[in-house]
């Protein structure tokens, strides 16, 4: 399993929406692999396939739920989510992403949450989440829409998040990137 380069704030592919995946097949299940390898090396939660330059409705995700045992873990990657309902009652909670290292921004989101998606061998699946596990698969989601945290935030937050990515951008010397391509992963940026 590979490690991925993240992608961050101010690459163009963390605005592209993802699109349907409809081949489930080795290539798929190589990527999750990857993805998860480079979301724990990262200490994420979350991790959607376009911060990893890939336009495929794929993220995957792993929250330890209290405990130190293995079993404690869990997690999956999510393919195709659709949401189909959300609560009108909300929470308020910090949310970081790992494509803006070190910024953390309180997010209002709902509450609870009923998805529909598939797995990596294409089987249909609905869950409920609640509470820190809906904000996650929501922000993931939100991704796959070309949606960021920072969307979420007030006026002068969003400045401020905006002036930190770009001078986070301007100290690792990243480059501009290259555009997305539909479907494909990207490669060529980064930095130089």
């Amino acid at each position: 399993m590979a490690s991925l380069e993240v992608r961050i704030y101010g690459d163009p592919v963390l605005r592209q929406e993802a699109h349907e995946v409809t081949d489930f097949d080795g290539r798929l299940a190589r990527l999750a692999d990857d993805m998860f390898t480079t979301m724990r090396r990262h200490d994420g939660v979350g991790l959607a396939a376009n911060q990893v330059g890939v336009l495929k409705r794929l993220f995957t995700w792993e929250v330890d739920v209290g405990g130190e045992d293995e079993e404690d873990i869990v997690g999956s990657a999510v393919v195709n989510p659709v949401l189909l309902d959300a609560s009108e009652e909300l929470q308020d909670g910090d949310e970081g992403c790992l494509s803006f290292p070190g910024l953390f921004y309180p997010v209002e989101r709902p509450l609870r949450i009923e998805v529909s998606h598939q797995d990596l061998h294409g089987d249909d699946h609905t869950v409920q989440l609640e509470g820190f596990l809906a904000r996650v698969w929501l922000h993931e989601m939100d991704h796959l829409n070309g949606i960021l945290f920072l969307d979420h935030l007030a006026a002068h937050d969003q400045r401020a998040a905006k002036e930190r990515m770009r001078a986070y951008r301007l100290e690792q010397g990243l480059d501009d990137p290259s555009p997305p391509k539909p479907g494909g992963l990207l490669l060529g940026r980064g930095p130089r």
